[in-house]
């Protein structure tokens, strides 16, 4: 029997069926081509987490957030990136010590370093590490609830006009202030060539930005800035600047009479799970202490505390050579330093892959208005002459 007017009849019975599943695409088409279905879907990144707010167990835990990894978008510079990511300019740069700030090539892997070993210091108030240029802020926890933690880059002092290290505390509020130029400031100013007036009146173009929680120190404050990307710098007076976004809402949270503990510590050592961590930031120009000696003695206390002794951390091996590493090559990336035959790039590797957009639950809406030149804010970060005092 000939079997080929069946083959005919039978191949155009599936053209005519699948003509309206395909809208006409064609019959050959689909005989000898692999089907649409057939193609696996592409699998899209998560949406980055929010890099601001988070819980923790202070009698268990040290280290708070997740290491996340983006590829750079066309036009994308890291200053652009590291306000999406609530992130300071110096610690973006940090975390990616290969990459040009100004032209990262589109599709570059980012490091986003949004996650922190908690300051060794009471965690109660606000403390400031000036070495991560980081505010840490700890609301009273209500019984039942847990203990938060809101953390947000700061700008702070230059090395002449050095943010001082202590115990103060918030003393009064003011939205929309005036800034009123110490002397010395005008002083400055007028040798440069850009005199001020006694009084800056506020509005866009008041260097202590829309809030501010004045301190005890006199001549002190946390406060915004005009100048967004001067967040992460050594660039002002010795205040300490926040993005506009993050001064309201730590301007809301915090109530007068909160204390504030400004330290130096380049070098933060903290338990997280089974894990001990280690997370390094460059060591200030001006800070001249024995480092070696001073992690060599948080080493020693860190494994004594009763933290330590919970689970497995008591036989948490220091894997050395990560350690090394990880001091050699400041990156203010949170490394567990007890991970055997791990390297930096081995744990980088390991990082969340994300989205590069804004984290959901983000302080910034993304408004570009107020970001500046790479020019602009290289000279931020040499010679600025800001408004904190």
């Amino acid at each position: 029997m000939n079997k080929k007017p069946l083959s005919l009849l039978r191949d155009g019975i599936a053209c005519t069926f699948f003509a309206g599943i395909f809208l006409l695409s064609g019959c050959q088409s689909f005989l000898t081509q692999p089907s649409v279905l057939a193609t696996p879907a592409i699998k899209s990144l998560p949406i980055p987490v929010a890099s601001h707010e988070f819980n923790f167990d202070p009698a268990r835990d040290d280290v708070v957030g997740t290491l996340q990894v983006i590829t750079v978008n066309t036009d994308d510079t890291l200053s652009d990136i590291a306000r999406r990511f609530n992130l300071g300019y110096e610690e973006i740069v940090s975390a990616n010590p290969n990459v040009d700030p100004w032209l990262p090539k589109a599709g570059t892997p980012i490091v986003i370093p949004t996650q922190f070993v908690l300051p060794d210091a009471p965690r109660q108030g606000i403390v400031i590490n000036l070495a991560a240029m980081r505010l840490f802020y700890f609301p009273k926890a209500k019984t039942g609830e847990p203990q938060r933690v809101i953390t947000h880059p700061l700008g702070i002092g230059r090395v002449e006009w050095k943010t001082p290290e202590g115990i103060t505390q918030v003393v009064s509020k003011k939205e929309n202030p005036a800034w009123i130029p110490t002397p010395s400031i005008r002083k400055e100013h007028a040798k440069n060539g850009d005199p001020l007036p006694a009084i800056v009146p506020p509005g866009p173009d008041n260097p202590m930005g829309t809030h501010v929680l004045k301190l005890a120190w006199p001549s002190y404050a946390i406060h915004g800035t005009d100048k967004p990307p001067s967040v992460g710098l050594r660039g002002s007076h010795g205040c300490l600047r926040m993005y506009p976004e993050d001064i309201v809402g730590i301007y809301h949270s915090v109530p007068v009479g909160t204390s504030v503990r400004v330290v130096n510590q380049p070098r933060l050592l903290g338990w997280r799970d089974h894990k001990l961590y280690l997370q390094t930031y460059p060591i200030l120009e001006d800070d001249k202490r024995n480092h070696a000696q001073l992690l060599k003695k948080s080493l020693s206390t860190v494994r004594t505390t009763p933290k330590a002794k919970r689970e497995a951390r008591a036989q948490a091996k220091i894997n050395q050579a990560l350690l090394n590493e990880v001091i050699r090559n400041p990156r203010a990336v949170a490394t567990p330093v007890t991970q055997p035959d791990m390297t930096l790039q081995t744990y980088l590797d390991r990082a969340t892959r994300v989205q590069n957009i804004l984290p959901f639950n983000a302080t910034w809406e993304g408004d570009m208005e107020g970001q500046l030149t790479a020019a602009e804010v290289l000279k931020l970060a040499n010679k600025e002459s800001g408004p904190a005092r």
